[in-house]
């Protein structure tokens, strides 16, 4: 994921009159703000085709939920994952997106993310797991993970996939029309810390709906006023990673793709896809 170090311009063509959005936007330019390019307001055409996306991918992650079991690979869940997409007329996006060889990521325990399927990887008893897809549909991305618990866990892992759900929503309540990414940011960091975890700061989530990844960039860690301005027409996902240890992350160098907690200690995510609307988020992934 990369920054961006300089504000971008709003822009309004001339002869034509401002809109509240406009002058809303050019205000916060005008003191120095991270505003967003008018590409990344969707249009009425492009919110309903994500929607159609979300609707899919939903579908994929409620056969996830209803199938994943102990004694399950990580590969079997990647074929259904690929197999019920492709048969409803979809695509899995992460399918060797940028070399990344399955149709979802499976990411186990401590793996924080990225976790590629295998064969050799199968549930136990106790363990916790993210399973992470993104779906193409009509040419629209929808993107969406969840946490399951195998069987029965530790108090310990129980608490961290409930307090990490808690993030997501309470990371998506703060975002507002015309707040900052911070605000949600903020938001996060103050309950993970309330309960005695970090949160992962390597990693963000991302505009999203007609490319994989767009801006904004929706850190997870951060202060008020920090990041772009959030305006009504934007599609982002928020999906905090919150660790039992340290905030601190490496990626396998086996795969350049598995992200890992440094102290390998447990990790936990959610994900929605958002459409910020004028009165707050609607989530296209539920």
């Amino acid at each position: 994921m990369r920054f961006h170090k300089n504000p971008k311009n709003w822009f309004v063509k001339s002869g034509q009159p401002l809109t509240e959005m406009d002058k809303k936007i050019l205000y916060w330019q005008s003191k120095g703000c991270l505003v967003p390019e008018r590409k990344l307001i969707k249009t009425p055409e492009q919110i309903e085709g994500i929607r159609k996306a979300g609707k899919l991918n939903t579908a994929v992650l409620d056969l996830v939920a209803e199938k994943i079991r102990e004694g399950m690979s990580t590969l079997e869940i990647d074929q259904l994952v690929y197999d019920f997409t492709t048969k409803n007329g979809g695509i899995p996006a992460p399918l060797n997106y940028e070399g990344f060889p399955k149709s979802c990521c499976t990411s186990l325990n401590e793996v924080v993310c990225h976790g590629i399927p295998c064969e050799e990887e199968v549930l136990e008893e106790g363990d916790i797991i993210n399973v992470d897809c993104t779906t193409i549909l009509d040419g629209y991305y929808a993107d969406a993970s969840r946490m399951f618990i195998i069987g029965e866990t530790s108090p310990e892992c129980e608490k961290l996939v409930r307090v990490a759900k808690e993030c997501l929503e309470i990371g998506a309540e703060a975002c507002k029309p015309y707040t900052f990414v911070g605000d949600s940011a903020a938001a996060i960091t103050k309950h993970a810390h309330k309960n005695g975890y970090t949160v992962v700061r390597d990693l963000c989530g991302h505009g999203v709906g007609c490319e994989f990844h767009e801006d904004p960039e929706m850190f997870h860690h951060g202060k008020k006023g920090e990041g772009m301005l959030l305006v009504p027409g934007m599609v982002f996902t928020i999906e905090p990673m919150i660790n039992m240890g340290t905030y601190e992350v490496f990626v396998d160098s086996e795969d350049d793709w598995t992200v890992v907690t440094e102290d390998e200690m447990p990790s936990a995510q959610w994900e929605h896809t958002f459409l910020m609307t004028e009165e707050g988020l609607e989530i296209l992934t539920y």
